[in-house]
């Protein structure tokens, strides 16, 4: 039976290396979306000594999300539509440096990253969340507030989106912080039935 944790930002590094994989986490708190271009700005601004808007050791989500203005600016300025996540390879070549310089305690997205990443998030206490693709509806459900959004001229799907979350999840632990990877245990395990099978078949 799958252990379930909720935890709430910030997060610590001791309780980051405590999770194991597998398990299944509900998050609340503060998250910032971030994507490719976000992800070569933060980079870029570290090495020019510009501020960033990502605080150190924050939640990065990996989303475009679907946003629209409110019609009544009581409520705030914009509303969350759709959150799905964004594969997470396609930010594997710049995320180790992101990690070295803010220390991301979790990133959130779908489809693992590779050995590098992973590396990474032993190396600086990080763990890699897994959530659901194609229920992106029901993911801004679970968005309680948009805080702010910064670099907007990104785009809104590129800009950095900083999020109240509620109770977000299921997440699940897919990389954890000691250098373990879900994918890369299942990956294995297919192979082991591949093989057992082709064995078997010669057998015959």
């Amino acid at each position: 039976m799958e252990k379930k944790i909720r935890l709430s930002t910030p997060l610590e590094e001791e309780e980051i290396r405590k999770l194991q994989l597998g398990d299944v986490v509900y998050l609340s708190g503060d998250v910032y979306t971030a994507r490719d271009k976000a992800h070569h700005r933060i980079i870029e601004y570290e090495k020019r000594g510009e501020e960033i808007p990502i605080r150190k050791g924050a939640v990065i989500y990996h989303c475009g999300p679907l946003v629209r203005r409110q019609r009544s600016i009581d409520r705030g300025e914009w509303e969350i539509v759709a959150a799905g996540p964004t594969t997470s390879a396609r930010m594997d070549a710049v995320t180790p440096a992101v990690l070295e310089k803010l220390r991301i305690r979790a990133i959130i997205g779908k489809g693992g990253m590779g050995i590098p990443t992973r590396d990474a998030m032993c190396k600086y206490g990080c763990v890699y969340f897994a959530i659901t693709g194609g229920a992106a509806v029901l993911a801004a459900t679970q968005i309680k507030a948009i805080k702010t959004v910064y670099w907007e001229d990104l785009g809104m799907a590129e800009a950095v989106w900083h999020l109240l979350l509620d109770d977000f999840g299921p997440l699940v632990v897919c990389i954890d912080a000691n250098g373990n990877s879900l994918y890369e245990e299942i990956n294995e395990e297919a192979k082991r039935k591949v093989y057992d099978l082709s064995q078997s078949a010669i057998a015959k």
